[in-house]
């Protein structure tokens, strides 16, 4: 088994998810664990995690350097990387240039931990701090331009650093580096996703026994597995769909057919003029998000007193909620920064009386995915691109208006639409057109206009985690460019996005 210690950062638990994505075990802990505990449970290896915090700041979060001491391989990445050095005496320093997104590294020297890489490869950062002088007893194994520590270890005692993330997939050759690490231990393989479906169904059964569920579905995967799975625990389960007035072209039929196929329950609760009325006027993207989240829990609420007086045994809410949704609200423990709220995490108010269910909860989308085809779902349900909770609110910067909310729902739709029809549907991640907040002079006929802009962005991932800029072919980008402009009134321009997460986000808002 590994430990993973959890500074707060946003990959902590997909480094675990890793491990066990080879078959191994994985644990998280926080840093203030004890000594005697991390001893009791006779861990494999441990990994430190990444952080948002500064390793040198006056309320730096530390951990105890006795873990590099018990005689088994340690691995540090990024904010652990730098947490080595401090606590093996070498220097960090905050001022020289920071590295975000993809950088190559240089290979300096042999390492078990880089063995079967090669010299020059492409790796993925995100730090400020950087190590400028190594602890006694460490070599520098790898470089950038801008950092000459990217890589470091004491080959004897095998601890190892390494200032880029090897956990994320855009780290070309991370999974071969985890592996590396993994073979230094004597951890045994002993974990399997088929396991965890089952696993995940006996607690639902365990937890709910013969009570009804309600829960709150989109029509996405999160929702859709979550609510299946439930399904196989008990049949007593009743769906709730919100038309919020900020969902893609055709969504609310979407969902009737979906969940009529499953034979599970659904109602549709159409309160898209209470959304509207709320969010007029409004333009800061956190207040735009609670609002949609507070409204949702209203109006969710009336339908589950409703239900309740139908179904006198529901006692629990069922919610789709995934790992990320947690980690970026900053719900993992350790000092994590809020991104962006979920409006699906927390908020269930006390009024209600029931009891969360939250099957995927320490699921990534990935997985989810997997667990999906396990239960024998379909290909186009399970890899229908991710949806906002709170929908194309996220994807109109600024105010919400009817007018704007056709414009970037009809361009989204035919965005989809090319994307389908041209087969990269699925060769993407994610894809979506966002309305800027920006009006530009064109040519209509031999008329001048001044219109909205739209920006396109299709992105590839494995979890969301990180995301590169899809490389749709330039005949494909123009045909959807084309369609927009001609098809939906009051756009005259159309840009296509490549920045990738980090720095940005996936969503605008």
């Amino acid at each position: 088994m590994i430990l993973v210690f959890n500074f707060g950062g946003q990959y902590c638990h997909l480094i675990a998810r890793r491990i066990r994505d080879m078959g191994y075990e994985a644990q998280i802990v926080l840093p203030d664990i004890s000594f005697e505990k991390v001893k009791k449970l006779n861990p494999d290896g441990i990994i430190f995690s990444g952080s948002p915090a500064s390793v040198i700041a006056k309320d730096a979060i530390l951990t105890d350097k006795k873990f590099l001491e018990l005689g088994i391989p340690v691995l540090g990445i990024c904010y652990g990387h730098q947490l080595i050095t401090k606590l093996m005496g070498g220097v960090i320093s905050g001022k020289r240039i920071k590295e975000y997104g993809k950088q190559r590294i240089t290979v300096k020297s042999k390492s078990k931990i880089l063995a079967k890489t090669p010299t020059k490869q492409i790796v993925w950062m995100s730090h400020g701090d950087t190590v400028e002088q190594l602890p006694k007893g460490f070599t520098a194994i790898a470089s950038t331009n801008d950092c000459v520590y990217a890589g470091f270890s004491d080959e004897k005692k095998n601890i190892f650093g390494v200032q880029f993330h090897p956990e994320v997939v855009h780290t070309e050759y991370g999974s071969t580096i985890l592996r590396n690490f993994m073979n230094l231990t004597r951890a045994k393989k002993t974990w399997s996703l088929k396991d965890k479906e089952k696993e995940i169904i006996s607690n639902i059964k365990g937890l709910i026994g013969n009570k009804g569920v309600i829960m709150g579905v989109s029509g996405g995967v999160d929702s859709l597995v979550a609510s299946v799975l439930i399904s196989k625990a008990t049949r007593n389960i009743h769906c709730v769909f919100v038309d919020h007035g900020l969902c893609r072209k055709n969504e609310s039929e979407y969902a009737a057919e979906l969940y009529k196929s499953l034979g599970i329950d659904l109602y549709i609760e159409d309160a898209s003029r209470l959304f509207l009325s709320k969010l007029k006027g409004i333009t800061d993207p956190e207040k735009k998000r609670k609002i949609i989240g507070n409204t949702f829990i209203e109006i969710f609420d009336k339908k589950v007193t409703e239900l309740k007086k139908k179904y006198k045994d529901i006692e629990f809410l069922g919610q789709g909620t995934i790992y990320p949704d947690r980690i970026e609200s900053a719900q993992p423990g350790g000092k994590a920064v809020v991104i962006k709220t979920h409006h699906n995490v927390g908020g269930l108010p006390a009024k209600m009386n029931l009891k969360l269910v939250e099957p995927l909860s320490d699921l990534y989308k990935d997985e989810v995915r997997k667990v999906g085809e396990l239960l024998g779902l379909k290909k186009e349900w399970l890899w229908r691109h991710p949806f906002p909770g709170p929908g194309l609110a996220v994807r109109i910067l600024g105010g919400i208006t009817p007018e704007k909310l056709r414009i970037v729902r009809e361009a989204d739709f035919i965005f989809i639409d090319e994307l389908k029809k041209s087969g990269y549907y699925f060769k993407t991640w994610q894809a979506f057109a966002a309305l800027l907040p920006v009006r530009s002079v064109g040519v209509m006929g031999d008329e001048r206009t001044y219109e909205s802009m739209v920006a396109l962005r299709a992105i590839t991932s494995t979890d969301a985690m990180t995301a590169d800029w899809a490389r749709l072919p330039n005949d494909l980008l123009e045909r959807i460019s084309s369609r927009i402009v001609n098809e939906v009134r009051g756009v005259n321009r159309v840009v296509y996005d490549i920045t990738q997460k980090p720095p940005a986000t996936i969503e605008y808002e």
